[in-house]
């Protein structure tokens, strides 16, 4: 044992031993260091998708599964099938990258279980790249644009933007509430052969349009704008406590008095505003953009599918104040819990 003789060398000895703890103490205190992070500091990897499509979450799948873990997961696992947060990561060679086991009901999963990913496979580096596409044009892209651009068939272009579709429909929550104004108008879409070589028509199809003042837009395809069919739509998506503005249609005049409020406008004498907000030129702007979008990019829709279509536009619509980056993330946030089979049949297909 080497003993210290001089003073100083004595108080230097004291000194490193207060600012050194034992090995021991020293590794308890870095594991529990590491498992508070773990607990309760998990920031995600990539905070935020910038404008550049140069992004290394649009080119490597590794760093898209870490973008979408760190989306759906921002403290950590969670377990699809019985949401429990005790999970471990499958290590090995033959593991997949990305695959847990639930240490509760002892199943596998990934980041892509129960979303619009599962299955699919197509990388996942072009699935953020076409939700990147579709949130950023403002009048949409189509199937065989997304095909070019991705490298896949027209096939696969025209399901994964269906599905991206699917994710941006909203939670069905009632539009308006004391004090808001939601505007209700109708348009038609295709039917018109005035200046048309081809003597091949689209056949008019009718949609029906919610605008809430300064929020959110709501599109139906109504196959008739007959009076129970337009109130069904009021009446199950505004809440009874807001103002009701639309033009002159009579099918409004009995619907209104079941609102708190009801301005009109009378378009057919060219009257398109009166004074105290009284107009429904919000909800005539959305389909400025929305008629926009089938004449210059998709050109037809299918009565089938144009529900989808209509959310597209009125996702962008309700996150018209964010920016392209933010809408994305959104627009990933709602993929979970809304798988679309390939073959399943929609109401008017079936």
């Amino acid at each position: 044992m080497k003993v210290v003789t001089s003073t100083r060398a004595r108080e230097s000895a004291l000194t490193n031993a207060v600012r050194e703890p034992p090995v021991k103490e020293r590794l308890i205190g870095w594991a529990t260091a590491i498992i508070y992070l773990t607990k309760h500091e998990r920031a995600p990897i990539f905070p935020c998708m910038t404008f550049d499509l140069t992004n290394p979450v649009f080119h490597d799948p590794d760093k898209a599964r870490e973008y979408l873990e760190s989306l759906h997961w921002p403290e950590g696992p969670v377990c699809p099938r019985c949401e429990s947060k005790r999970a471990t990561k499958v290590g090995g060679t033959t593991a997949r990258a990305g695959l847990y086991m639930c240490n509760d009901c002892r199943r596998q999963f990934t980041v892509t279980v129960g979303t619009i990913f599962e299955d699919s496979k197509i990388p996942l580096n072009k699935w953020l790249l076409a939700y990147r596409l579709l949130n950023g044009g403002k009048k949409g892209h189509s199937a065989n644009e997304l095909s070019r651009m991705l490298g896949i068939t027209y096939k696969s272009a025209w399901f994964m933007a269906h599905r991206i579709r699917e994710s941006m429909r909203d939670d069905g929550s009632p539009l308006g509430g004391p004090g808001k104004v939601v505007e209700s108008d109708e348009a038609f879409i295709g039917g018109k052969k005035k200046r048309r070589l081809s003597g091949k028509v689209a056949p008019m199809k009718k949609v029906m349009t919610l605008v809430e003042r300064d929020g959110r837009a709501r599109s139906f395809f109504v196959a008739s704008l007959h009076h129970n069919n337009m109130r069904a739509a009021l009446v199950t998506n505004v809440h009874r406590s807001s103002t009701l503005m639309t033009d002159d249609a009579r099918v409004y005049w009995s619907i209104g008095r079941e609102f708190a409020g009801h301005g009109t406008t009378l378009h057919a004498a060219r009257e398109f505003a009166r004074p105290g907000g009284v107009h429904s030129n919000t909800a005539e702007n959305f389909f400025s953009i929305l008629k926009r979008g089938v004449v210059g990019t998709y050109h037809h829709w299918s009565p089938a599918h144009m529900h989808r279509y209509l959310a597209e536009f009125d996702f962008r619509y309700s996150t018209r104040t964010l920016t392209d980056a933010e809408r994305t993330a959104e627009a990933l946030k709602g993929a979970r819990g809304k798988r679309l089979m390939y073959r399943q049949p929609s109401g008017l297909a079936a």
